[in-house]
């Protein structure tokens, strides 16, 4: 908890602890007290996933000042403590491109979060948040002027769970936290010579026999997926080859650059199989797994 300042003091910028630092940040004086009467009123545009996101929001808020806090959106914004007003839903399908940039201007009366799109609400959410103080008065936010967008389009962290496979609670766990500071792509690493970790219904050899039975069944994968577009993050999937490929080869030999037999590999470095790119039986193998049936992942 950052150290206390006087009611009427502006706070400096330098005891904010945002993460990351937004593009404009203007103290003033006051604070708007949070106490137990704390609620979120939306104008224009609401959605599933922006209510989702207020309603996080509002359980961390509570977690963090052990304050018993409604979770409905209030009817009258002109009493609201939080008023989030949203045009546009965005991006069905989270992208670099987004409309990322919101305002949030916090006075003694009211905090107003304005942004073009939902993820854009979401973003100034995660601010909302960090800018939680307290005091032997109360918990409150200091008053203040922020106008932020990202200055990079790509925020990205990779996690390789091919070397080295992940539950789903942790991908989940990394995700809140990716949100947290407003990153936006999951690189998910998916195979390497140490496993291939996701279900092919048309070539289910390669994860019955390339993973140790560690892998994401295809609704697993729709359910991470769904889970990173709730928090405006974008799941980009990578499939390892021709090198890095000795899990593809457990199942398919006769795929390599080389003769087989080939098997998972149980530790680090840099191994020699390869899919042969000389074959014409490599490009049919891998049109096959990357068109799957046409209703499911491959």
């Amino acid at each position: 908890m950052a150290s206390p300042v006087r009611p009427q003091e502006a706070i400096a910028p330098g005891q904010l602890n945002l993460m990351p630092v937004p593009a404009s940040v203007q103290t003033q004086t006051g604070r708007l007290p949070i106490t137990g009467s704390f609620s979120v009123a939306v104008k224009n545009h609401a959605d599933d996933r922006l209510r989702a996101g207020i309603t996080r929001m509002i359980a961390r808020l509570a977690g963090r000042t052990v304050l018993t806090l409604p979770t409905d959106l209030a009817s009258d914004a002109s009493t609201a403590t939080l008023v989030v007003q949203c045009e546009r839903a965005g991006d069905v399908v989270p992208s670099i491109s987004e409309n990322e940039s919101y305002s949030l201007e916090v006075s003694d009366k009211q905090a107003r979060l304005v942004a073009p799109t939902v993820v854009g609400a979401l973003r100034g959410l995660e601010t909302f948040l960090q800018l939680l103080h307290g005091d032997r008065d109360g918990y409150y936010l200091p008053g203040l002027k922020i106008q932020d967008q990202p200055r990079f389009s790509w925020r990205g962290l990779l996690i390789d769970v091919g070397r080295h496979y992940e539950p789903l609670d942790v991908l989940k766990r990394n995700l809140d936290a990716m949100a947290a500071v407003k990153l936006n792509v999951f690189h998910w690493h998916l195979t390497e010579d140490q496993g291939f970790r996701v279900e092919s219904k048309k070539l289910p050899k390669l994860h019955a026999l390339g993973s140790d039975g560690l892998f994401y069944t295809q609704d697993q994968v729709r359910e991470i997926i769904a889970y990173a577009r709730d928090r405006g993050i974008r799941v980009m999937p990578e499939f390892d080859i021709p090198g890095h490929s000795t899990s593809w080869l457990v199942s398919y030999p006769e795929m390599g650059s080389a003769p087989g037999p080939f098997k998972i590999e149980r530790r680090a470095g840099i191994f020699e199989p390869a899919l042969d790119p000389t074959r014409e039986q490599t490009y049919k193998f891998l049109d096959t797994f990357s068109r799957g049936d046409g209703r499911t992942f491959p």
